[in-house]
């Protein structure tokens, strides 16, 4: 019985001419998909409009490819500088590449995407979706955009395991990674893979409460379950994974468990309110 895995897939699927597609391009693409067909089929079964689907297919893609190349450079390229900065009579010690040179914002192809701002950059895109298009609510959207968005989660954990990146700390279980592409000698903890199954668990519980539960009837419930689902599981899995930047080592939290509190609360939140708010219904 082997004592580790040795990860070395080739990132790259293949290559035609200067074109060159990337495992984990294709599977954020294939996450997207799959998160817009469970919406497809939810809003059928609720009778909307299927001009709904097409609109929320163009303000998610922005929204969530917008927030999350924005929340990787200005959460997690802080790099600490050779001297520190005085301004305003404030001392940086660490800056911002991305600051200087905004442009560079635009450069996806040197990759850089982070789940916290995607799902800003969602949070942000929903509300105007509301506003401009479906005018039923923002919390209403969330609980049914979620279901799919849990799915997508698993492909693109997918993607970062194709891309042997953003693993664990060293394990000796039997399934751990040797991520040979990124000089890794020892096995780690495939992160990846874990959260790979919580999305997929949150997806599995999410659409049961949906279907078979009719909790869409609860206004915030099934939206409560995912923050809880993702980034309560997210907040406990950062304990075993490598900080992704310098900056976190000095941390009590890293960064990826500091963004995922405000979720977590607002998780809580909603599923107390939800059931307050049915228990109002009841008496009247």
């Amino acid at each position: 019985m082997l004592n580790y895995i040795t990860w070395n897939v080739d990132p790259e699927l293949f290559s035609i001419g200067l074109l060159t597609v990337r495992w984990y391009g294709l599977l954020w693409a294939v996450g997207i998909w799959l998160a817009l067909m469970i919406v497809q089929k939810i809003f059928k079964h609720e009778k909307h409009p299927d001009a709904w689907v097409d609109k929320l297919f163009i303000y998610t893609v922005l929204g969530t490819i917008v927030g999350a190349r924005l929340g990787h450079c200005f959460f997690y390229e802080w790099k600490e500088l050779a001297e520190p900065v005085t301004f305003l009579g404030i001392s940086f010690k660490y800056g911002n590449h991305y600051l200087s040179h905004p442009w560079e914002l635009l450069y996806i192809w040197r990759g850089g995407l982070a789940s916290h701002g995607g799902a800003i950059g969602i949070l942000i895109a929903m509300y105007f979706y509301n506003k401009n298009v479906s005018k039923k609510g923002f919390i209403w959207i969330f609980d049914r955009l979620v279901i799919g968005v849990a799915l997508a989660g698993a492909s693109i954990r997918l993607g970062n395991l194709m891309n042997s990146e953003i693993y664990g700390t060293a394990t000796t279980l039997p399934w751990g990674f040797i991520f040979v592409r990124d000089g890794q000698t020892e096995p780690m903890h495939p992160t990846q893979i874990y959260e790979m199954i919580y999305c997929l668990v949150t997806f599995a519980v999410t659409y049961w409460l949906y279907y078979k539960k009719e909790a869409y009837k609860k206004n915030g419930l099934i939206f409560g379950v995912f923050l809880l689902g993702i980034f309560g599981t997210r907040f406990l899995l950062e304990f075993i994974k490598l900080n992704q930047e310098a900056f976190e080592s000095g941390m009590v939290l890293n960064m990826g468990q500091i963004l995922s509190v405000p979720f977590i609360v607002w998780g809580i939140w909603l599923i107390m309110n939800s059931n307050k708010a049915v228990a109002v219904k009841a008496k009247k």
